[in-house]
């Protein structure tokens, strides 16, 4: 599967597609494909997926976003019972959508956002009540 990427050569940048096959990097930029070898590389590198925090402390009713960015959307409203894992707002944060989840069950007590709005890293967006331990 490739994926896109954006490289720097001599200073100039470009978008490129990259995908490792048979042991070399094919790189395709604007319609011509390029094979590139790594001396010493003979598998293909792991790639860590990075993954959005979805609230400050694990078990924390309190949905905050680990980057800054704008909201796109707010998929739950105060009152309704949420399931951990499940989408509550989605961050527009470098020009990709990120979803933040709930970390734990329970009853939205409080929404500290809005769509369009510009928030901080580590901001509280929302607040989960936890429902065994009651509405607080």
């Amino acid at each position: 599967m490739s994926e896109k990427r954006k490289i720097t050569v001599d200073g100039e940048e470009f978008e490129v597609e990259i995908e490792f096959g048979e042991g070399n990097w094919e790189v395709s930029i604007g319609g011509k494909t390029y094979t590139v070898e790594v001396e010493g590389s003979s598998r293909k590198p792991t790639k860590e997926r990075r993954v959005a925090k979805s609230s400050g402390t694990s078990g924390s009713g309190i949905v905050a976003s680990a980057i800054p960015g704008k909201i796109v959307a707010i998929l739950a409203s105060e009152g309704e019972e949420v399931e951990a894992g499940s989408v509550v707002i989605v961050l527009e944060a470098m020009k990709m959508q990120n979803e933040i989840k709930a970390a734990i069950d329970g009853r939205v007590k409080k929404i500290m956002c809005k769509p369009g709005e510009r928030v901080e890293a580590n901001m509280p967006l929302l607040e989960i009540s936890n429902i065994l331990e009651g509405e607080n």
